[in-house]
């Protein structure tokens, strides 16, 4: 499965719009499954740095736990509610899934202390982007699998 930078390369102009909806607020929501299998929903931080998404997971957290056990994941931008009269200023909505491949102890400083958590690379396997088209007047629903590359699709 493809890293952040094999979107950047085969979908430069679509890529630079998703990761300036994710760059736009500091606050994420990542979905995990649970050691049942129903859903989890978190506040995350995450980062694009050397062609790859990164996020973590606090020492203890539950969504740690989560991604250890079953690394599928969900990961869903900030937010924006478009105003009213001027639906066509908004931003849309960007998601990226995927699955979390442990990449390591995440420390705050340099002590003998315990690891602050752990730090996860996304092997990911769909991007989507939600906006309206240019009128306004419909939605627009863009999306990108490695299998399938680029998609668009316009509804009412």
């Amino acid at each position: 499965m493809p890293a952040w930078k094999a979107i950047e390369q085969a979908e430069p102009e679509f890529a630079e719009r998703v990761r300036r909806l994710f760059d736009a607020g500091r606050h994420k929501t990542i979905a995990t499954l649970r050691a049942d299998r129903s859903p989890r929903i978190s506040g995350i931080e995450c980062a694009f740095a050397d062609g790859e998404l990164r996020f973590g997971s606090m020492a203890g957290a539950r969504k740690g736990a989560d991604l250890r056990r079953d690394p599928r994941f969900a990961l869903h931008g900030p937010t924006f509610h478009p105003e009213e009269g001027r639906e066509g200023d908004w931003p849309g909505e960007a998601k990226i899934a995927g699955r979390a491949v442990p990449a390591g102890p995440v420390t705050t400083a340099e002590t003998s202390e315990p690891p602050d958590g752990e730090m996860f690379v996304a092997d990911i396997t769909e991007v989507v982007l939600t906006h309206l088209n240019a009128e306004a007047t419909r939605l627009v629903i863009e999306s990108w699998t490695p299998e399938q590359g680029l998609r668009r699709v316009e509804r009412e």
